[in-house]
């Protein structure tokens, strides 16, 4: 029952203490977690940067740190593929990106949620993610991503590692 008494506590005074989850212009906020998908999991780090009232850019990159090797025939490969493991250019992604942070037009300064789209080294995508600050410095995040168009129609054992939809969560962190 303790437990469950400090949980409702923290839980509590987190959002009675909450602070505002973007701000707008000059705005910087970092996100650093999670990252999971099929086929693998890893870490993820973003940073965004306010331009305007509900408007911000930022870079977003990830590596695959979990990735199972892959056994068996592939495509049109003759011979089968033994324990064969992926590269760092299958491992890593790193992409531009633009938000449109809705916390002012929601009405929950708490809670930024941004839809945006992504530019990166493997494809064209879009995410949608939250924010929600507990402090004037931390909060935690989770976000969507999925590929809109792929640059390269290769058929390679890990193409599919960047190319799919993803899920992220972790701490996120106020540096203005």
């Amino acid at each position: 029952m303790k437990k469950v008494v400090t949980l409702l506590f923290l839980v509590s005074f987190g959002f009675i203490n909450a602070q505002k989850a973007f701000t707008g212009k000059g705005d910087i906020r970092v996100n650093v977690g999670a990252n999971i998908q099929d086929g693998g999991s890893g870490i993820q780090g973003s940073v965004d940067f306010g331009l305007g009232e509900n408007f911000s850019f930022g870079f977003v990159s990830n590596y695959l740190l979990g990735v199972d090797n892959f056994n068996g025939f592939y495509g049109n490969h003759p011979t089968p593929y033994t324990d064969y493991k992926p590269e760092f250019k299958d491992r890593f992604d790193a992409k531009a990106r633009i938000n449109a942070n809705l916390s002012s037009v929601i009405g929950v300064e708490q809670l930024d949620i941004y839809p945006g789209l992504s530019l990166g080294l493997k494809n064209f995508g879009g995410h949608i993610g939250g924010r929600y600050f507990f402090t004037d410095g931390f909060g935690v995040f989770t976000e969507i991503g999925f590929p809109i168009a792929k640059y390269s129609e290769n058929n390679d054992v890990f193409d599919h590692l960047n190319n799919q939809t993803t899920f992220s969560l972790g701490a996120s962190f106020n540096l203005q």
